[in-house]
């Protein structure tokens, strides 16, 4: 009996496609950029419209004499000067930069020692970053009373935790020395979360070898840090610094929600300021000109840091 051989099927020649040409392949390179563009586009329009144009606004009434449902009138520099010989303008601005130095002084150490902190558990490390993470999760608002409540002079929690340790008590936030300290301590409670996260992430990226190199030449942890970690994360030092010091500047929340500007002005910020030119005296060139005046400031102030921070890489390198 002879047994056949089944032989494979023969291999099935696919037929080379032709190369499109160059004129299709301009068309679907069109089409692929209006696409892109249109998603954009949405993106554009809400700067646009939420924030570009008001900015624009914004410089336009600082140069009139503007009323809600009347005709703005053309005033120069009026508005400045007015603002400028405002008592509470000097208040405005000592009180944001002390505000900015105690919160770089107080606020700006404790979220990079939290991460270092972080960054050495071995256990519980989901959980820990999470109850760092809290307050931001809160709104602004809420924080704001619940620590005005803290702050209490007669129930508040912070005088009753110094009754019970037999120390004296304080006014925090109705002292006119210790209110800015108190919205100080408050802000950066409320805020730090995100920047440890980003300090954590920073770590987290330095390489395990350099920590080694240091441990065998004799480091100690405080050498460690100071010569692995804090040039490792110096760009993100650098950059936090800079934003924390815009966010400062434009302190408003806390002194808006548990002081109202007082006692006696000692916490009245340029940004609250803004607000009472705006909606207590209805003066919006006046606060529109001392919102240019900030976004002045501002503006200048973060060109020079990133030139010297720019020219300090350099040399570096």
């Amino acid at each position: 009996m002879t047994k056949t051989v089944e032989r494979p099927p023969a291999a099935r020649v696919r037929p080379v496609k032709a190369p499109s040409p160059a004129g299709d392949r301009r068309r679907r390179r069109l089409t692929d950029h209006l696409r892109a563009y249109g998603f954009l586009l949405g993106g554009l329009v809400c700067f646009a419209l939420f924030s570009w144009y008001p900015a624009i606004r914004a410089v336009v009434i600082a140069f009139q004499k503007y009323t809600p449902g009347s005709d703005p009138e053309w005033v120069g520099t009026a508005n400045f000067t007015r603002v400028w010989q405002d008592p509470e303008f000097a208040a405005a601005w000592r009180n944001t930069l002390t505000f900015t130095l105690l919160a770089l002084l107080i606020g700006f150490a404790i979220p990079f020692v939290l991460a270092l902190v972080l960054n050495e558990l071995r256990h519980a490390k989901a959980f820990f970053r999470v109850v760092v993470y809290v307050p931001v999760m809160i709104p602004p608002v809420v924080s704001a009373l619940l620590w005005k409540w803290f702050y209490d002079p007669g129930a508040g929690l912070a005088n009753e935790a110094l009754r019970l340790l037999h120390l004296p008590t304080s006014n925090w936030s109705n002292g006119a020395d210790t209110a800015l300290v108190s919205l100080v301590i408050v802000a950066t409670w409320a805020n730090m979360g995100g920047t440890v996260l980003i300090y954590l992430a920073a770590l987290q990226s330095i390489p395990g070898e350099l920590y080694e190199a240091a441990e065998l030449d004799g480091a100690n942890l405080l050498q460690r840090v100071r010569h692995v970690t804090v040039p490792q994360t110096r760009f993100v030092i650098l950059m936090l610094m800079l934003l924390q010091i815009i966010a400062t500047m434009q302190v408003f929340t806390e002194p808006f929600v548990i002081t109202g500007g007082g006692p006696e002005n000692a916490t009245v910020t340029v940004l609250y300021l803004i607000y009472k030119y705006a909606f207590l005296y209805n003066d919006f060139g006046g606060a529109c000109a001392l919102s240019v005046m900030l976004l002045a400031l501002l503006g200048a102030f973060s060109a020079v840091y990133l030139r010297l921070t720019r020219s300090g890489e350099e040399a570096a390198a």
